[in-house]
């Protein structure tokens, strides 16, 4: 079968600017509607992040902030409760990743959102309503502000602020471990994949 896998990025530290997406009970579809999910890949799914609200009828861009010039660039989502609800489409965390996030700071997540984001390498952290605030308010002061995400230490960097976040343990694990794709952990095994393979009667018979 050929199988073969390249290492995984190790990842343990994040840095970054962030762009704050107000609101509580952020569902997939508001993330990524469905119309959009006609596709045979992901690419190109980052165009339509948030686009019923980055865009009026007309298609015009409304004055959402990932339409915010002051944020062009930003790799860190910052939002409230619950992001990710809905749906468990794997589209709206490729979304995300597509349009060069790379981690996501919430008071809390859907499971399965969470999940999906992690297998992609979308570092996803906890922190609470207080400090999502005061984050806010740091970035509106100065969106040029860097942002850092230390997975070794859990701690959230900005300014002259440092915060405790959270992470589950495994996630933590599978990132710095660069084993956060179930894929490519599978893949490692590909040799072992060979030798059930052709020993399968159905996989052979055919040939």
């Amino acid at each position: 079968m050929n199988l073969s896998t390249m290492p995984l990025q190790t990842i343990t530290k994040i840095k970054g600017r962030g762009v704050y997406v107000k609101g509580d009970d952020i569902d997939t579809d508001r993330i990524i509607p469905a119309r959009f999910m006609k596709c045979l890949t992901f690419d190109g799914l980052g165009e339509f992040l948030f686009y019923d609200v980055c865009r009026n009828e007309a298609g015009a861009e409304t004055a959402h902030p990932l339409n915010d010039p002051r944020f062009a660039g930003a790799t860190i989502l910052i939002t409230g409760k619950n992001f990710g609800c809905g749906s468990s489409r794997e589209h709206a965390p490729q979304a995300i990743y597509r349009a060069g996030f790379r981690a996501i700071i919430a008071e809390g997540y859907a499971e399965i959102f969470s999940g999906n984001a992690i297998n992609l390498g979308i570092v996803c952290v906890a922190v609470p309503a207080s400090t999502i605030h005061n984050l806010i308010a740091a970035i509106e002061a100065n969106p040029e502000i860097d942002i850092t995400l230390d997975l070794n230490t859990l701690s959230l960097t900005y300014g002259q602020q440092r915060i405790a976040f959270q992470l589950p343990e495994t996630a933590r694990q599978n990132l710095i471990n660069g084993k956060w794709d179930p894929l490519e952990q599978l893949l490692e095994d590909a040799a072992a994949i060979d030798t059930v393979a052709a020993s399968l009667a159905y996989l052979n018979d055919w040939r």
